[in-house]
Parts: structure tokens; sequence; C-alpha cells
């Protein structure tokens, strides 16, 4: 399965992060691709980075100090 991970990296850190094998090689790959829709993935289903660039897009202010939880938060009031 390693072999079709396109993002190793990413792809261990879901893993780390509890993701089930298939969501996070479905994840790391979506993001080598650049194909991840924000817009369709669930804020809980998304890395804390891509949480983080979010927030910074939607310029929330004190976001380097937020855990992924407060990012959430953030990103839900501030749409």
């Amino acid at each position: 399965m390693a072999d079709s991970i396109k993002d190793d990296d990413t792809y261990e850190a879901l893993r780390d992060e509890g993701y089930s094998k298939s969501k996070a090689a479905a994840i790391a790959n979506a993001q080598a691709n650049n194909s991840i829709d924000h817009d369709s993935t669930p804020l809980e289903d998304r890395t804390k980075d891509e949480l983080y660039e979010q927030a910074q897009e939607l310029d929330i202010e004190g976001r380097s100090d937020m855990n992924k939880d407060e990012l959430i938060e953030a990103i839900r009031d501030k749409n």
C-alpha cells in the first residue's frame, strides 16, 4: 500500500492522529495532488496545517497560538 501513497509524511502524520489507513491515504494523496476541496471536507477531518492555512486565508488573529479545536471554532465563527 505504501507504494500508492504520494505523500508519506502526511500519511504517517494522519495515521499518528488516528486516521484509518484508507482515510489517511486518501487525504495524503489528495493533498499531494492539491485536490483537497476545503468547502466539502469537514473541518474535523482536516489536519491542523490545513486548518491553519484556512485561518490564514480568513485573516484570523492569534491563529499561530491555537490548537486544532480552537482553529475549527475560529473558522466557524468567521464563516
